[in-house]
């Protein structure tokens, strides 16, 4: 079975740039770019129109959307499809709604890779790298506390500390969790 990887966490805690590192030491991993439907930031994104999103809907190709900083960003059928025939798609998400319907809804060996800092550490990344947003990403840091608050039993594949572990050793511990869910697969 296919592997995909899903890195989870509150704002800054480092999706993106352990995505970066995973890429670095393995090209066959790439990064899942969602679809956008809203303005703003594109870099790491598909823009799309709220036409497109009517027709995934119509068509029951959207596996999970969700609504945040005005803008809706969705998981589809087609994009993840794309994903997979490239290699191994790194989705990030900060919602464990959208692990589950990603888990239960696209046929993959997932790997769900929580990334975890502080509040204190999001606000400090956040303002090291100039987002006029600081305020609402602290929001959502409290969000994603709360969302694993909610859901406690969730079992997580890996997690990381992004504040001791640096990218390059957090994608090294990714690569081999799924280097061993391989191995356990075709034992």
């Amino acid at each position: 079975m296919t592997q995909g990887v899903i890195l989870y966490g509150p704002p800054a805690a480092g999706k993106d740039t352990v995505t970066r590192a995973l890429t670095q030491m393995n090209p066959r991993y790439t990064p899942f770019a969602r679809l956008k439907v809203g303005s703003g930031k594109s870099a790491g994104y598909r823009m799309g129109t709220a036409e497109q999103l009517l027709e995934l809907e119509a068509a029951g190709d959207v596996v999970y959307a969700n609504a945040r900083y005005g803008n809706v960003y969705v998981i589809d059928r087609p994009g993840l499809d794309t994903a997979f025939a490239t290699g191994v798609p790194v989705v990030h998400l900060g919602q464990v709604d959208g692990i589950q319907a990603l888990i239960g809804g696209f046929p993959a060996s997932w790997a769900a890779v929580l990334l975890w800092c502080s509040r204190e550490e999001t606000a400090r990344r956040s303002e090291n790298r100039g987002d006029a947003d600081t305020a609402a990403r602290l929001e959502a840091w409290d969000a994603t506390r709360e969302d694993l608050d909610t859901h406690a039993a969730m079992a997580w594949g890996l997690t990381v500390d992004t504040t001791t572990a640096s990218p390059q050793e957090s994608a090294r511990r990714i690569d081999q969790l799924l280097m061993r869910r391989a191995e356990a697969a075709t034992a």
